[in-house]
């Protein structure tokens, strides 16, 4: 299917030709991807700092409703990924990713200097929600774009390796938080942290994307130039199309919904409320123990992540998506019910490294199979709105549930749901994927003529 109403180019993508700036663009384009995955989880870090900022010290529910802000941002996703995605696929992926990290960092400004209940009572929590739904209407835009971007800009045959870098930087933001909290436990008391500790953490998310805008104006634009004008002189109609992706692309929508949602689920109950688990168990204790438990398993998870796409360019994606599937059916009763249990800081790291070893199978590739998966004229929306949707269902709502399911002594029953999706997941990776086959990304001349010659097949049957 061509992206434009005249003829096909050959191509609508700008294939990389040098490694050197094949791996300049990775880099400009994982700095934002940091920088806007540090100021998701600075949330999570730092929750059990502010809620008391938030919520009365004396509300029981008050870790709940923390959990509940941090899951209900995961509703504006779907429409991020929509709004970004159309505008990446329309007018390109570079300033796409400039905008977005650009809501990201004010938002967290507005959270860094936002009043406190005591100041304002339930305004201060209205604020802490609008702020965090805007954050979630940009994350939504930005996996789907970065990913797309990052798999665009990355040389074939070491797509694997260089795409890596998306989760390499997404685990980092996690890993910057983490960094971030092990500072000012060492260095503050925790009331200082809970007063003003947290706010420093917001703000430095803020700051830091002003260097990341710089960086992301000068990368390379992966949409070929001519798709653009295109798309501006209303030559094409078809580029960011949610008709047309929901028409002529329903199938591989529906394969990346279902291709995230046991990744997702298990990402986030495995490096979310994992580390939280962790900090839980040692809090009565050591609680620095706790904090370099969980930031020295995230970085080896980050540094994991090159292994996976290396690998994958070696064995093909779906090998490594059927480990992480059945892996993850397997590890995650363990996970969770042991974790809480530890007491030993080598054993808790163990059992935490030993879900993220599993989880890489997912993490490392996730993003190159989704964009291998649609044509250019709909990649950024496609791959996007796939993710964000079961984001949304399974991976946001994922720490609520587990707290829910901790309160209310159903953890076993989180533990069954969790399964069953990575389950569903896992016959997915088996059934209706092929390694190293053709597909969008790598052969777009060859899966366009392949589509067309179906559909005339089509028509002449009828």
């Amino acid at each position: 299917m061509s992206t434009t109403t005249s003829a096909p180019a050959a191509t609508t993508t700008t294939i990389p030709t040098s490694l050197r700036r094949s791996i300049s663009n990775t880099l400009k384009g994982s700095a934002g991807n940091l920088v806007e995955w540090y100021d998701v989880y600075v949330y999570s870090v730092f929750a059990v700092y502010f809620e008391s900022q938030f919520f009365s010290a004396d509300d029981k529910n008050s870790t709940i409703y923390v959990w509940a802000i941090f899951a209900v941002t995961f509703l504006m996703r779907p429409i991020g990924s929509w709004f970004f995605g159309r505008f990446a696929d329309r007018y390109g992926r570079r300033l796409s990713l400039t905008v977005s990290v650009s809501l990201m960092a004010f938002c967290s400004l507005v959270i860094a200097f936002a009043p406190t209940a005591e100041m304002i009572g339930v305004g201060a929590v209205v604020i802490l929600v609008f702020a965090r739904l805007v954050q979630g209407f940009a994350t939504g835009g930005e996996y789907g774009t970065s990913a797309t971007y990052m798999s665009e800009a990355a040389m074939p045959g070491r797509r694997g390796f260089l795409s890596s870098f998306h989760y390499v930087t997404l685990v980092g933001g996690h890993v910057l938080a983490q960094t971030t909290l092990l500072i000012m436990v060492l260095t503050l008391d925790e009331d200082a942290i809970s007063a003003w500790g947290w706010r420093v953490a917001f703000a430095i998310g803020g700051v830091a994307a002003v260097a990341v805008f710089w960086m992301r104006r000068t990368m390379d634009e992966s949409l070929e130039k001519s798709v653009i004008e295109n798309t501006k002189s209303g030559k094409t109609k078809e580029s960011g199309s949610l008709r047309d992706l929901f028409v002529n692309n329903w199938r591989p929508l529906l394969l990346c919904f279902a291709v995230t949602a046991g990744g997702t689920v298990a990402f986030y109950t495995y490096s979310v409320t994992g580390p939280n688990i962790v900090k839980t168990a040692f809090s009565g204790g050591d609680v620095i123990a706790g904090t370099i438990i969980n930031l020295v398993a995230l970085t080896a998870l980050m540094l994991m992540q090159p292994l996976g796409g290396w690998l994958s360019d070696k064995v093909g994606r779906k090998t490594l998506l059927v480990f992480f599937g059945v892996g993850g059916v397997l590890y995650t009763w363990f996970l969770i019910t042991m974790l809480p249990q530890q007491t030993n800081e080598f054993t808790a790291f163990a059992i935490l490294f030993g879900g993220f070893v599993i989880l890489t199978g997912y993490t490392s590739i996730n993003a190159l199979v989704k964009a291998q998966l649609f044509p250019t004229h709909v990649r950024a929306l496609g791959v996007g709105l796939g993710y964000a949707l079961a984001n949304s269902l399974f991976g946001g709502t994922a720490p609520l549930l587990y707290a829910g399911a901790q309160s209310t002594a159903q953890v076993p029953l989180f533990i069954v749901y969790e399964t069953v999706i990575i389950a569903a997941s896992l016959a997915v990776y088996i059934f209706a994927l092929r390694n190293k086959a053709p597909n969008w990304l790598d052969d777009e001349v060859l899966m366009r003529d392949a589509r067309e010659a179906r559909s005339r097949e089509s028509v002449a049957s009828r």
